[in-house]
């Protein structure tokens, strides 16, 4: 299914949003826990108070919370919204290591418990994806639904070459203003880490998580991604038992960020009271 909406844009004030954390700003704010050992960065919104399931955003590789804040902020009207950094990432304590996604979303799944939320809708984008599916697949009691936009990594492309290559191509798709923000990111996590997490996303065969998700899913890709095509996000689709597809015209990888309005909508729609699923059942969140 397309949603006739327009890649969107990236814009000072966006950026100056991004850039925030640890002020608070647009009524987000900033808190530390400890999990697992780890003092845990999570930016999040204010709970408005509608009785909504919570929507936790996890971001891709190399970068934090902070290219995710236009889709907090679009979210925030409806739903409690958390954004945590993942460990060695944005303004979460940096591990010994780099930890492959195994560990990620072992760690996503403790902080889950430290924060005490009912199961949750899990948005992860690229890489976060990849660690999202994970969670789903081996917590499924924390997952009432998912989102899977623009996930790594294509089985056809999965080499750390030929996943950079796709990645300089989408660089020439996006808003140059969101390159300040990458460029925060990588000093944040050091590029020895970005460089060890791409090896870790290579070498992580999704579609074994893929199939054993039980929660209603959401793919979610812009129209121009190369880093996750069309041929690949149509397979990521059917792998998944219960999924359906929303591509969002106009926008490349970073949908999340130039459309933050579109996905937002894709997000309530998966979450209202009865959506239909691909087989025809219905979803019933409460």
């Amino acid at each position: 299914m397309s949603h006739p909406t327009t890649g969107g844009r990236f814009g000072l004030g966006e950026l100056r949003l991004a850039l925030a954390a640890p002020r608070p700003a647009a009524g987000l704010t900033s808190d530390w826990r400890l999990v697992d050992g780890l003092r845990t960065h999570t930016r999040r919104g204010a709970d408005p108070a509608t009785g909504a399931m919570p929507v936790v955003l996890v971001h891709g590789l190399a970068v934090s919370h902070r290219y995710l804040t236009p889709l907090a902020v679009a979210l925030a009207t409806t739903n409690p919204v958390y954004a945590p950094d993942l460990p060695g990432f944005g303004l979460t304590e940096h591990p010994r290591g780099a930890y492959d996604v195994a560990r990620h979303a072992d760690h996503l799944a403790a902080w889950l418990d430290a924060y005490h939320l009912p199961p949750v809708c899990l948005v992860g984008h690229s890489f976060g994806a990849e660690v999202a599916a994970a969670v789903a697949a081996n917590h499924p009691g924390a997952v009432r639904a998912l989102v899977l936009a623009g996930p790594t990594s294509d089985p056809v492309a999965r080499t750390r070459r030929a996943l950079f290559g796709r990645w300089l191509v989408d660089t020439l798709r996006e808003a140059p203003l969101q390159a300040p923000i990458l460029v925060r990111d990588i000093w944040d996590a050091r590029p020895w880490r970005v460089f060890a997490t791409l090896s870790h996303s290579v070498h992580n065969a999704i579609e074994a998580d893929l199939v054993r998700i039980t929660a209603p899913t959401l793919v979610l890709s812009g129209g121009r991604d190369p880093v996750a095509p069309a041929r690949w996000r149509d397979q990521a689709t059917r792998l998944v038992p219960d999924a359906t597809l929303t591509v969002v015209p106009g926008a490349a990888h970073n949908v999340v960020t130039t459309a933050p309005t579109a996905v937002a909508d894709a997000i309530r729609q998966l979450l209202a009271p009865h959506p239909h699923s691909r087989t025809g059942e219905p979803h019933a969140f409460r």
